[in-house]
């Protein structure tokens, strides 16, 4: 009886010290639960939560339900919450660097985009440490193409209209396009195009389709402006306080939704494109007018980006360029 009383006592304690080791972490992000990128989320934390044997299990908040998108980096670093995602470029007030993928006309295809990456990533895990933030990976959204409301055929067809503006590059975009840039959560595309607070936007065709943007709009240039990136970053004191096998976890999975990430970039482009058009959505590259005009603009920032970078921005651009 002893031995059964001891041995019973014994479970609870190893129950126990299991119970207190489970870690439950939350993680943010924006966009909906059909998104890819938000697929790509979930399989990510499915495959920790597998790896460590349920000793980390990460909840997703998707469609800014938890945190509003601006406010995910700050809560990040701030360890309001563990982990979260968000677009990097929507971010390039606090520094250049975070502006570089969405430089329009630079890196305008995935293995451009994956090159910059490569280039950029110690720069943003160098400043992205020094806010108490561990980069986990990056995906890339399918390259941005313009949707409006009516048929664009020259830059100067866009003069007055409101565009959609969701970080300062857009913004300078549609300021050089003679458009004036409204700022517009992707949650509320459809209301502010159907009370008129817009009339166009650059992004993907992804957020296109997660909007339904053919109830709204009937054009759709895909112009290939740029590949804004997606980062997933987790709060370094969280990350720190975990066991080594849990944190090589994290890791492994991370490697592999960045890798997965990127394919899927690939494929939503294609099907989603063509979501658009199945819709009733009129799809063109657009008149080389108008990509002749882009491409002007495209340089112009460029320059403007890399005097703001200073030497950071001239050692991206000529490594790009090799």
């Amino acid at each position: 009886m002893k031995l059964s009383h001891f041995m019973s006592a014994a479970a609870v304690v190893v129950c126990s010290t299991t119970a207190v080791q489970a870690e439950t972490w939350r993680m943010a992000t924006a966009y909906p639960e059909t998104n890819f990128h938000t697929l790509n989320i979930q399989q990510f934390v499915q495959d920790i939560n597998a790896a460590t044997d349920g000793q980390l299990a990460i909840t997703v908040h998707s469609n800014g339900s938890l945190i509003r998108p601006s406010e995910i980096k700050n809560s990040v670093r701030s360890r309001q919450v563990e982990t979260g995602e968000f677009l990097i470029s929507a971010l390039a007030n606090e520094n250049p660097l975070f502006a570089v993928d969405a430089v329009p006309f630079m890196a305008v295809s995935h293995e451009d985009s994956e090159k910059l990456y490569q280039i950029t990533k110690p720069y943003l895990e160098e400043v992205l440490g020094r806010q108490n933030m561990k980069l986990l990976y990056s995906v890339a959204w399918p390259p941005q193409g313009m949707y409006t409301d009516r048929a664009i055929n020259t830059i100067e067809d866009l003069k007055g209209l409101r565009m959609r503006a969701y970080s300062p590059q857009t913004e300078r975009l549609a300021q050089l396009s003679g458009a004036i840039p409204t700022q517009i959560e992707a949650a509320d595309l459809a209301q502010a195009f159907t009370t008129g607070r817009v009339n166009a936007m650059i992004t993907s065709a992804s957020t296109g389709v997660n909007s339904t943007a053919w109830d709204y709009l009937s054009h759709y240039y895909d112009v290939a402006a740029f590949l804004p990136k997606n980062v997933v970053v987790v709060n370094q004191r969280s990350f720190d306080a975990l066991d080594e096998a849990t944190q090589n976890a994290i890791l492994e999975a991370a490697a592999q939704a960045e890798q997965r990430g990127w394919e899927l970039s690939r494929e939503d482009r294609i099907k989603q494109t063509q979501a658009l058009a199945d819709n009733g959505i009129a799809v063109s590259t657009g008149s080389e007018e108008l990509r002749a005009a882009l491409l002007e603009i495209g340089a112009q920032m460029a320059q403007e980006w890399s005097q703001e970078a200073g030497q950071q921005g001239v050692e991206i651009l000529e490594a790009f360029n090799q």
